[in-house]
């Protein structure tokens, strides 16, 4: 089964939609933007969320101590490092928390899925590539990429998912789990219709 993890919840209202649909991962996003959440905010929504999702941080360049901090009182179970952080901090955090860590990939070519086995991480999430903003874009990279990529790890798909398109992602990269964030939105905001046909499209071809 295809794991389903969506991105950026950051109201109340978000959580409750998301405990109809049930994925498998939900995130909350530390790094600077739109959906943003602080520390406080994501301990309240984690305590709204069904503790069978699991919370995933979302960090780009956080200090250390911040991640692991936030894995080791519960408010998030896995940390996902978004801003190209090297080794030495992987180790850092390794050193802190016992948290699985997801490893971004953005891509832009062949060229960024080579020597994957550099990475200290246990998953890896494969997005688009900006110059300018770590995720969230809504765009889709060439997934014609991966057919000659063996990845040392299981990964995650995302960048431009939507209910539209993500069953066909799915066929052809055959992903542990997909994300999405702007897939399931309507004007910046997290939409119910979305979320379900989002995780009713992932998950009706592999239940029957």
């Amino acid at each position: 089964m295809t794991k389903i993890k969506l991105c950026g919840l950051r109201r109340r209202e978000d959580v409750a939609m998301v405990n109809r649909a049930k994925p498998d991962y939900a995130g909350f996003v530390f790094a600077p933007g739109r959906r943003q959440v602080t520390a406080e905010q994501a301990e309240s929504l984690r305590r709204q969320l069904d503790p069978a999702i699991a919370a995933v941080g979302v960090f780009v360049k956080a200090p250390v101590e911040e991640a692991a901090n936030l894995a080791n009182r519960g408010t998030i179970q896995l940390i996902q490092l978004h801003g190209e952080e090297d080794e030495a901090y992987a180790k850092a955090l390794r050193e802190r928390t016992k948290a699985p860590l997801i490893r971004v990939i953005r891509v832009r070519g062949p060229e960024s899925l080579r020597d994957l086995e550099r990475y200290d991480c246990d998953y890896f999430l494969l997005d688009t590539f900006s110059g300018s903003q770590f995720g969230g874009l809504g765009k889709t990279f060439d997934h014609s990429l991966l057919r000659q990529v063996r990845f040392p790890k299981p990964f995650f798909l995302a960048g431009g998912l939507d209910p539209e398109n993500v069953r066909a992602a799915i066929d052809e990269c055959h992903p542990f789990g997909v994300d999405t964030s702007s897939g399931i939105e309507t004007a910046g905001t997290k939409d119910e219709n979305k979320i379900r046909a989002f995780v009713s499209a992932v998950r009706k071809e592999e239940e029957s």
